[in-house]
């Protein structure tokens, strides 16, 4: 597990998302509707 990230955290940087990505995820989420029947999931979207 340990190999999974950098040994030098000084060479990431962050990424900051605009507020219209967040917006646009935040509305996806709000509007994706997952139905359960008989052990199988559907997913749609509700726009």
């Amino acid at each position: 597990m340990e190999k999974l990230y950098t040994t030098d955290q000084n060479k990431t940087k962050l990424v900051k998302a605009k507020p219209e990505t967040i917006q646009f995820l935040l509305s996806y989420s709000k509007s994706l509707n997952i139905t359960e029947v008989d052990g199988l999931q559907f997913e749609s979207n509700l726009n």
